[in-house]
């Protein structure tokens, strides 16, 4: 859906299939990071999303029972995004939301209908459609994105293997209403020597979302778990009594990428490539990255903006970051699962000595919000990256800087920024301080918008360098960093890669 939302965007026609006959009434997603917010940002729809989710000031780390460290999260992200808390918005709302917008753009989700084949056809793709009461539809389409799950067609269509593995345990996620302590509108993790369990705040007093381990000999058992077979000692012992249940689900945990993303005019996206586990909130929004970065590279190559070649940079920018994701959160979820004597001891014995320590540190707290909020991930590798100015490398995200604006910032958080003409979703140069005049006349010759602005201190604390141009993607990284604000460096790095050619070029 929100690969369909930028296209459409981009002027790009689209059509949707879902198998499933609705949307999802539950979900295990709940995060909403800051750079999804940024993404959301470009097309409008950041500060309903804030509105309607909910920000939470700290996080609590309990082991056996016991308080041992609260991080005080708040803003931790000040001055490095203009969404700088952390957003609970669970998948099922998210959902219909995106629903709410392509719906407005006339795009509705074809229900109860799915891929039942697919084959190259040449400049096209032929795909054969299944319907839930048994009608079969031929069409043919330019491209074929694959975001159809952990189980895709599309992903077996391109022959690509899906590596990886499935964790031993069982996990729940339960909706509930509760009284006590951890029900303050924080998160909370509680950790004991064989469970452990997480508690989200959602929207309402005492409203919560509780994610745990089931225990092996409920897993074992031939009727499917409930509330009541798991164990609630974790829960109890975080001052938590559940009031009532609203749903109830068990799920097991897979960490899985597929060796390829793309092949011919067929991609995958989201589950259908990567799955790992729930540590960090990154899964959904790993998923919406690979919609961004993908759409705007297809509307590229359709309007002629761009060849082939700007296609072929899909799979490898997402593919290096799936596989590090998948990699940081199995060593992570196997450090909170792992019930040997030794990870034992440090669970529960030196982090709650540690942990406390090293969340003093202003350093760590903004070192964690750069990697759980995704504003880290970048592409120094990448055929689109060149060159750097000041801190700021080819294939980082454009750093945010803080204008004073506020007209169109959510309540409670600031402008947009520099960020602001990223919402015409276009390439365009940013200059931090003087422009020189040749630049700008190059730009307008390539249909560049050019950026300049006064110059601040908070510019160079965000490591951009005065004078610089910075080349901007429409997914808002940087794609070209030149010091010296040449034309003709400019120039070349767009030829080079055919990059915006003249209508008549192209």
């Amino acid at each position: 859906m929100v690969l369909a939302l930028w296209l459409t965007r981009f002027g790009v026609s689209v059509r949707i299939i879902d198998k499933l006959a609705s949307s999802g009434t539950t979900s295990r997603a709940l995060a909403v990071q800051g750079r999804t917010l940024e993404f959301y940002q470009q097309i409008g729809l950041a500060n309903t999303v804030v509105e309607r989710g909910r920000q939470f000031e700290s996080a609590n780390l309990w082991v056996a029972g016991r308080k041992v460290a609260r991080i005080p999260f708040g803003a931790i992200g000040a001055g490095m995004s203009p969404f700088p808390h952390l957003t609970i918005f669970p998948q099922d709302q998210h959902e219909r939301l995106l629903i709410e917008q392509l719906s407005a753009l006339g795009i509705e989700v074809e229900r109860g209908t799915s891929v039942a084949s697919f084959a190259d056809a040449g400049t096209r793709i032929r795909v054969q459609l299944a319907r839930a009461g048994g009608a079969a539809e031929s069409c043919d389409v330019m491209f074929l994105a694959g975001c159809d799950g952990a189980h895709s067609k599309v992903r077996e269509g391109i022959g690509a293997t899906f590596e990886g593995g499935t964790y031993a345990h069982t996990f729940y996620v339960a909706d509930v209403d509760a009284i006590g302590v951890a029900s303050d509108g924080q998160l909370h993790v509680a950790l004991e020597a064989t469970d452990f369990a997480a508690v989200f705040p959602m929207k309402g007093a005492g409203h919560l979302r509780i994610v745990g381990a089931v225990r092996p000999d409920t897993s074992a058992k031939e009727s499917p778990p409930t509330w009541a077979d798991v164990g609630h000692k974790v829960v109890s012992d975080i001052g938590l009594t559940v009031s009532q249940v609203h749903w109830f689900s068990t799920y097991r945990v897979h960490h899985r990428v597929a060796n390829h993303f793309t092949k011919g005019q067929a991609f995958l996206l989201g589950d259908a490539a990567h799955v790992h586990s729930p540590v960090g909130g990154q899964g959904m929004n790993t998923g919406i990255g690979d919609a961004v970065n993908l759409a705007w590279k297809l509307a590229a190559f359709i309007h002629g903006q761009a060849d082939a070649r700007i296609l072929a940079t899909y799979e490898p920018e997402r593919i290096a970051f799936a596989r590090q994701l998948v990699h940081t959160t199995d060593r992570a979820f196997e450090f909170v699962t792992n019930k040997s004597a030794p990870v034992r001891w440090l669970r529960l014995r030196l982090i709650p000595i540690v942990l406390p320590i090293l969340a003093a540190f202003t350093t760590v707290r903004r070192f964690i919000f750069r990697t759980v909020s995704q504003i880290g991930i970048h592409y120094p590798s990448s055929w689109l990256s060149a060159g750097h100015a000041g801190r700021v490398h080819a294939g980082d995200r454009l750093p945010w800087v803080p204008l004073g604006d506020d007209a169109n910032a959510a309540p409670g958080f600031p402008g947009p920024g520099n960020f602001a003409p990223l919402s015409s979703l276009a390439w365009q140069v940013h200059v931090y301080g003087d422009a020189p005049a040749a630049l700008a006349e190059r730009c307008a010759a390539r249909g560049l918008a050019l950026h300049a602005f006064p110059w601040l201190n908070a510019m160079h604390t965000a490591g951009l360098a005065r004078g610089a141009s910075y080349l901007i993607r429409p997914d808002g990284y940087v794609a070209l960093a030149d010091p010296a604000a040449s034309p003709d460096t400019l120039e070349r790095f767009l030829n080079d890669r055919n990059l915006l050619r003249p209508p008549s070029a192209a």
